[in-house]
């Protein structure tokens, strides 16, 4: 491609029809940014700040029981739940841990934040040493960039690997991506298996002298299938090199369900290999956006000894301690500075719900999981892909365009997740959902049967672009598009 793209003409021509599909994708965002502010008002808004803000939020789409995952906390936003967690990050909105003489009781809210998540996760299993370590960070990608940072930090101390690789599933999270960029570390995507599940035996092969980690994730978060766990446990053990284990999605659902009956395989530091875990506690944790653990199975793990000329610095994870004209510096992780608030309200939703309220919420959005297969199974135009194991359900069709089915259910007010690999779309099923699953799968018998009836791709969709994005033989095109998106949007 890089090639043809030489040839005069070509070029340019690719470029116009990138910046049609980027149009396309945008649907109308250009023309609602005309109006948006591009300086400081020259006198300020005073109270009356929040009325507009109220005004623009009026103007948000209708989210309640529509959205695939996005929002995990049942009912209204402004009652239960909801207003509990307001309060507790309001309370706590202008403290810092970074500050730990001063806000001492936010340092006690992520500690303790951290230890009921590994007791959640196998720490009080004889099999995980009980020395399970941790901090809250910003969320999903940031928890699994500071456990890719610690593993190759972790292998270049014990082994000297100094060409860091890591082996992941095509269904790991992308999160994975940013951190080989991040962090120099060659990354190795390797297909799955029939059950779309981690191929064991293929990653086997694309271990080398310069891999320090492989990946599984409990579930996965396009088709929500848990990876053999003790598999790749194993595989990591017998090779002495670190396993990531994410639980972004799983971790405050997958140790209820077991407690609660429901077929579960290991998935945690009761492995034996698991060396760190990443666990948002801003899903079905039901904390405030913005909150997520990172668990390591020893401090061995979490700490590396660095060697800078003849003093020896303690680092943990990212940037941890440093000596320069501002005094002391220690963070343990990539944010100096953090919001106490966040924290605080991970802890008042932890502890609000307690494990009778956990068990409680699993029980309900497994049981609406499993509905919702059932109720896929009897459209015939369509098929789930794999077994879910929680309460992701992906689904494809043989005969019909998956992707004008869902721009039929966006047009009614449904935001799904599009997949590729294989083509489909998938809902993560939260307490929103409760109440709606009959609507959705009624909504979704109608979506199908009008695409039967009527197949093509409808105004304003999505389909082609979904489609044409899967069958581009040159990926980088793909990256490209997403790029020239990314860049005009804000």
């Amino acid at each position: 491609m890089s090639t043809i793209k030489l040839i005069p003409g070509v070029n340019s021509y690719i470029e116009a029809e990138k910046q049609k599909v980027v149009d396309k994708m945008q649907s109308g965002v250009k023309s609602k940014r005309e109006g948006w502010r591009k300086e400081l008002p020259s006198a300020g808004l005073g109270a009356t700040v929040i009325e507009t803000m109220k005004e623009e939020k009026a103007k948000d789409v209708v989210w309640q029981g529509k959205c695939s995952g996005t929002v995990y906390i049942a009912g209204s936003e402004s009652e239960g739940h909801f207003s509990l967690i307001n309060e507790a990050c309001s309370m706590f909105a202008h403290t810092n841990p970074l500050h730990l003489d001063v806000f001492q009781s936010v340092a006690r809210f992520e500690a303790e934040v951290v230890a009921m998540t590994a007791a959640l996760l196998g720490n009080k299993e004889k099999a995980s040493g009980g020395q399970v370590c941790g901090n809250m960070t910003s969320g999903g990608t940031e928890s699994i960039l500071l456990a890719v940072k610690s593993s190759r930090d972790y292998m270049k101390n014990k082994k000297g690997i100094t060409r860091p690789e890591m082996i992941i599933p095509e269904t790991a999270h992308s999160a994975y991506d940013k951190a080989a960029q991040y962090f120099n570390v060659k990354l190795w995507r390797v297909p799955v298996n029939k059950e779309f599940q981690a191929d064991v035996k293929a990653i086997r092969r694309y271990i080398n002298k310069n891999t320090i980690l492989i990946v599984g994730s409990a579930p996965g978060f396009p088709h929500g299938i848990i990876d053999p766990i003790e598999e790749l446990g194993e595989l990591a053990s017998s090779y002495g090199i670190c396993l990531h284990v994410d639980l972004c999605l799983g971790g405050f659902v997958l140790p209820f369900a077991r407690k609660l009956g429901y077929p579960i395989p290991p998935f945690d530091f009761s492995v034996q290999g698991v060396t760190s875990i990443s666990v948002d506690v801003h899903k079905y944790g039901l904390a405030p956006k913005g909150t997520s653990v990172v668990l390591y199975r020893n401090h061995e793990i979490r700490k590396v000894i660095v060697e800078h000329v003849s003093n020896f610095w303690k680092t943990h994870q990212f940037v941890a301690v440093t000596e320069w004209s501002g005094g002391l510096y220690v963070s343990p992780t990539i944010a100096g500075s953090r919001p106490g608030g966040l924290i605080a309200g991970a802890w008042a939703a932890m502890m609000s719900l307690g494990q009778e309220g956990y068990l409680e919420n699993t029980k309900a959005i497994m049981e609406v999981s499993k509905s919702i297969q059932k109720g896929i199974k009897e459209i015939t135009e369509l098929s789930i892909i794999g077994r879910p194991d929680m309460t992701i359900v992906a689904f494809g069709s043989d005969v019909l365009d998956i992707f004008e089915v869902n721009d039929i259910m966006s047009s009614k007010g449904w935001h799904l997740n599009a997949l590729q690999k294989p083509n489909s779309i998938h809902i993560c099923v939260t307490l929103q959902h409760v109440s709606v699953v009959d609507d959705f799968l009624q909504d979704l018998r109608e979506s199908v049967q009008t695409v039967k009836a009527n197949p093509g791709p409808i105004s304003g969709g999505l389909a082609p672009i979904y489609g044409a994005a899967g069958k581009m033989p040159d990926r980088g095109m793909v990256s490209e598009l997403l790029v020239n998106y990314m860049d005009s949007t804000c």
